[in-house]
């Protein structure tokens, strides 16, 4: 099946720029991905025609706002397959959408819980468990990765027992590639009784998600991953859950009566969405979601697989260079260190090339520790990247041997 990568670059300004007269090769999409025109363009034009407060208006721009905005959710509900759109509840970002969740269980856990994450964690996926179990007197359990950056599924089913109250994993690692089988995981913690929340920072990227299917009761992802803006993300979870959790933040918009005595908290989706909203991001990411969902899903997945394995192969067959992180299922992540030269040089020397990647423990500090290293230079691909890029980051990395010798 054939993908026209240049066709799709071109719907994509930044990538048309130079970075010390030369061409851009952008290679930190786990990070943040590029914009393309039409989400850039949504974000104006609701600026320039309809820039108003969303819900209870009583003038045309905040009925077109708001269409607009709860619109977008609609979009999000149909491409992560949630039962109702109430569940689609807009945060900043995933850590806000996990700091939700968690707050939440941290007011429900007591002494002898315990919540299970794993090796492989971001730290928003870390943090915030270790401080909710702090402050209840609840465990903290970790499940091992090996050797190969794969998670130990018959060490992390081990973990589980009837004082599990909730697990917590990611779809992929952001800083190895990891493909987790999240699927299996969720069933083997719902098998006692636990709750179950899946990290899809860098999931959604990569295809529509099937909340329904996973059997999860939460997922938490970030629009600046998929191609939409900073600022704005998702968190979904089971209505029959969400409609009694924990208030995250009280204010505006998430009541429906106040006295100076008390309060009663709205429905959802609005009673864990406090104050105004970023209007924008969410039409923006609407409109990411849009975009994305009209492409050949089976094609970008078959051009991915060619980016990583070529980027694999010159991996490999490069002296002096090794792969953090070999999991036999991965996407879109090439973690390395290079012999002589520390993450930081490399990512700086490949930066006067015109290559963009990153470099550091990832947000992974635990992870890095495991695997034994101090940090990683991390390249990561999107669908807008080419084979040519690859190879040119394999040329400039010849240079950066070279320097560094």
């Amino acid at each position: 099946m054939t993908f026209d990568v240049a066709e799709l670059r071109k719907q994509f300004p930044i990538l048309s720029r130079e970075v010390d007269g030369k061409p851009l090769v952008y290679l930190d999409n786990a990070a943040t991905t590029q914009k393309p025109q039409c989400v850039i363009d949504s974000i104006v034009d609701y600026y320039t025609t309809c820039n108003s407060n969303v819900h209870r208006g009583a003038h045309r721009l905040a009925d077109e706002a708001t269409q607009r905005y709860e619109g977008a959710r609609d979009i999000v509900a149909q491409f992560i397959n949630a039962q109702a759109r109430e569940e689609v509840i807009w945060t900043s970002g995933t850590t806000e959408a996990i700091n939700i969740v968690s707050n939440g269980i941290g007011q429900i856990l007591k002494a002898g819980d315990e919540v299970v994450v794993t090796e492989m964690e971001h730290h928003a996926n870390i943090v915030t468990w270790q401080q909710a179990c702090k402050r209840s007197g609840a465990t903290l359990k970790v499940a091992p990765v090996n050797d190969l950056g794969e998670l130990d599924v018959a060490a992390f089913e081990a973990l589980l027992t009837s004082n599990t109250k909730m697990v917590a994993f990611p779809q992929v690692s952001n800083s190895l590639g990891t493909i987790n089988p999240v699927k299996e995981l969720t069933a083997k913690a719902k098998a006692v009784g636990a709750w179950v929340l899946i990290d899809g920072a860098q999931g959604v990227a990569h295809g529509p998600v099937d909340v329904q299917d996973l059997g999860c009761d939460f997922y938490a992802f970030s629009g600046h991953k998929l191609f939409g803006p900073t600022g704005i993300g998702v968190l979904w979870g089971k209505a029959s859950l969400l409609a009694e959790w924990p208030v995250w933040q009280t204010g505006g918009e998430m009541i429906s009566e106040v006295t100076y005595q008390d309060a009663q908290w709205n429905v959802l989706p609005y009673r864990l969405e406090a104050g105004t909203p970023h209007i924008a991001g969410v039409i923006g990411l609407g409109e990411a979601i849009r975009w994305f969902s009209q492409l050949d899903m089976d094609a970008l997945k078959a051009h991915e697989k060619a980016l990583m394995d070529s980027a694999t192969a010159q991996a490999e067959a490069f002296e002096g260079l090794t792969i953090i992180g070999q999991a036999r299922e991965k996407t879109g992540v090439l973690s390395f260190l290079m012999d002589g030269g520390h993450p930081a040089d490399i990512g700086f020397l490949l930066d006067r090339q015109g290559i963009a990647i990153r470099t550091g423990h990832h947000c992974a500090e635990p992870l890095m520790t495991r695997l034994g290293v101090p940090g990683t230079a991390r390249a990561s691909f999107s669908i807008y990247n080419t084979l040519e890029e690859v190879d040119a980051l394999f040329e400039a990395l010849k240079k950066v041997r070279m320097m560094l010798a």
